[in-house]
């Protein structure tokens, strides 16, 4: 039995439409932990604690401790989590905070400000003073 070319031709198409596909190319993005993703939501700003000006009381750590802890080192707050505690718990935390050292932040700042404290120049509370061995 002959087909028609053109039939056959047609049904040929289809079928190449149907079975060919381009690649989809997925780039997966590296995460950093600096996303602005706080429980799903895409927010744009972050809560920061300037930790060169914090005194160590901790109340920021009593009101918010999924969001923030005291560094064992220096003896200062630090923000760890930004999506540990409700945005009212943490700006409470804020509220608390004596020297109004805990700041909201853009996301895209947080990472900047965070590298720029030098905390090999903070002075420990809490420990004995490091001593030079000169």
């Amino acid at each position: 039995m002959d087909t028609d070319p053109f039939i056959e031709n047609e049904i040929l198409n289809e079928v190449e439409e149907l079975t060919c596909y381009e690649p989809v190319h997925n780039e997966v993005e590296e995460i950093s932990g600096y996303e602005p993703v706080l429980g799903g939501k895409l927010t744009e700003k972050a809560v920061w604690v300037d930790e060169s000006r914090c005194i160590g009381c901790q109340y920021c750590v009593h009101v918010a401790s999924n969001t923030f802890i005291v560094d064992e080192d220096y003896g200062r707050a630090r923000a760890v989590r930004q999506d540990g505690d409700k945005m009212e718990t943490m700006q409470e935390a804020i509220d608390t905070c004596p020297v109004d050292c805990i700041h909201w932040v853009k996301f895209e700042e947080y990472k900047a400000l965070d590298n720029s404290l030098n905390r090999d120049m903070f002075q420990s509370l809490g420990k004995l003073p490091r001593m030079n061995k000169h």
